[in-house]
């Protein structure tokens, strides 16, 4: 759960970001006192350059001289997602729609894995398309029971 910093900050920060054409994924914050460091993760249709993450630091570091949300010194770090990025809002999983996906989710008492294409999003459900021994199956699975979910970068 973000803590209401995080959310403050993410607030100031969408805005600005936003006109840049750069959507603000996650706001961190870690350590105290001079090991304190605010990260952003920021990501962008067809991916984040490094040109990007300057230009959002450069930004994001502008916003929060102003607003001076935060007391004391901190670092601040700017990144990407990551090619196998989390899935965890409904527009992560909306925006993976046809990317490989490994899905963690509850079975039971068990937890089970699969491994697929995501070939459908709902508010309820994920459906999870699963090659296994020359036969394809989709897998539908409960938007609740879902333990962890990422992108998958095929190699």
């Amino acid at each position: 759960m973000k803590s209401d910093r995080e959310s403050e900050i993410a607030e100031l920060l969408r805005p600005s970001l936003s006109h840049l054409g750069i959507e603000l994924v996650e706001v961190r914050w870690s350590g105290r006192g001079r090991g304190a460091v605010l990260t952003l993760t920021v990501d962008r249709p067809g991916g984040v350059t490094l040109d990007d993450c300057e230009r959002a630091s450069n930004t994001a570091g502008a916003v929060l001289d102003v607003y001076d949300p935060i007391e004391g010194a901190y670092r601040l770090e700017v990144s990407s997602p990551g090619a196998e990025r989390p899935l965890r809002t409904a527009e992560e999983w909306t925006h993976s729609l046809g990317h490989r996906v490994n899905v963690r989710y509850r079975s039971g008492d068990a937890e089970t894995v699969v491994e697929g294409r995501l070939v459908a999003v709902s508010a309820a459900t994920v459906e999870v398309e699963v090659r296994e021994r020359r036969r394809t199956q989709v897998v539908e699975i409960a938007m609740d029971s879902v333990v962890a979910a990422r992108v998958v970068v095929a190699i």
